[in-house]
C-alpha cells in the first residue's frame, strides 16, 4: 500500500534532523518494510475505525452522507 522508497525518502529525512542513525545490524531495507508493514497495520484500524463512524455503526444517515457528497463538490 505505502511507497517503500517515498517512506525511505522520508525516514531518511526524519534521522537526518533527528540526527538518528541505524544500528548496523538493521538492514535499512528491512527497517524500511517494518515501518511500512506497521503503518500499514494502524492505517487499516484507522480506516475501519472511520468506517464505522461514517456509515454510523450499520445504521447509515444517508441524508447527512448526502450532504457530505455536495459539499466535496
Amino acid at each position: 500500500m505505502l511507497d517503500r522508497t517515498v517512506v525511505e525518502e522520508f525516514l531518511d529525512l526524519e534521522f537526518g534532523e533527528g540526527d538518528w542513525e541505524i544500528p548496523e545490524d538493521i538492514p535499512k531495507e528491512a527497517l524500511v518494510e517494518a515501518f511500512c508493514q506497521y503503518t500499514e497495520d494502524d492505517y487499516y484500524e484507522w480506516l475501519k475505525d472511520n468506517l464505522r463512524s461514517f456509515f454510523n455503526h450499520g445504521d447509515p444517515d444517508w441524508n447527512w452522507i448526502r450532504e457530505k457528497i455536495k459539499a466535496n463538490e
